[in-house]
């Protein structure tokens, strides 16, 4: 069992990663695909005249502005346009693909945030109409009946919320929290970049593997989104999941090089 989050940003080959994936399939590997939406949600945004606004934790985590009209952007761009763009890869290859969401079958559980601090200005704010929040709880039950009949899912945000609305979460943070609840080994967090930089964005300053208990260090090294690889990467650990890598997604064959260590491993 593993499993495979997708990251959104862009210069990610859909097409390449799922060759890949096909292969892996094809020597009996149980497969569960996780996947964000960064990227598109953006361009889509924009052509939509809808700017997309980022904001910035007193902690230095860096998250998506969701406000009413970006969380139905949101959920276009990622159920709508990733999703479908990923399964028709898929089924091109053969895998019999199955796109799903977080709400589905209640999957995704969580809590919308009440309240959201931002630095704005060199200053703290709260934003407290923001549609965001964190995956609590999952459902497996879905993921397992479709795993079980051969199929291969392949889960997109929203989650849904405890008032059973939409919310924006972390694709990192729900690919480890689902990877606990199938007791999966392994986790594969693949993105636009090698993994882990000492050094940001220098690439030659990968670091190569870090143990759990240095997981302080790594978080304060990473920069932007990957704070949020290097958080996921310690939920996963601390609920059971025995090794987490973050690699490089533009890679010929990225999961494949990921599974085999090339990358950050956590351990």
């Amino acid at each position: 069992m593993i499993v495979v989050k997708i990251g959104g940003a862009a210069g990610i080959s859909h097409d390449a990663l799922c060759a890949d994936a096909a292969a892996l399939i094809a020597r009996g590997l149980r497969l569960v695909l996780v996947h964000g939406g960064s990227d598109a949600t953006t361009t889509l945004a924009r052509q939509l005249a809808h700017e997309p606004q980022f904001i910035t934790s007193p902690s230095g985590h860096t998250s998506r502005r969701t406000d009413p009209r970006t969380l139905e952007i949101f959920q276009m761009a990622c159920r709508g346009i990733v999703n479908q763009s990923l399964v028709l890869a898929l089924v091109r290859q053969g895998v019999r693909a199955v796109g799903i969401s977080g709400v589905d079958a209640s999957l995704w559980r969580g809590t919308r945030k009440a309240a959201i601090r931002a630095i704005v200005d060199g200053r703290t704010r709260l934003i407290r109409d923001d549609y965001s929040g964190t995956v609590d709880h999952v459902d497996p039950t879905l993921i397992n009946t479709l795993l079980d009949a051969g199929f291969t899912p392949v889960i997109s945000p929203p989650a849904l919320s405890e008032a059973r609305e939409p919310i924006n979460v972390d694709a990192d943070r729900a690919a480890a929290r689902t990877a606990a609840a199938l007791d999966a080994e392994n986790l594969l967090l693949l993105s636009n970049i090698p993994g882990l930089l000492r050094a940001f964005p220098d690439e030659s300053s990968l670091i190569q593997s870090v143990p759990i208990e240095r997981l302080d260090e790594a978080e304060s090294l990473a920069q932007g989104r990957m704070k949020n690889k290097v958080l996921a990467a310690r939920e996963a650990l601390l609920a059971g999941v025995r090794r987490v890598v973050i690699g490089d997604a533009r890679a010929d064959t990225p999961i494949s090089r990921a599974f085999e260590g090339a990358g950050t491993v956590f351990a």
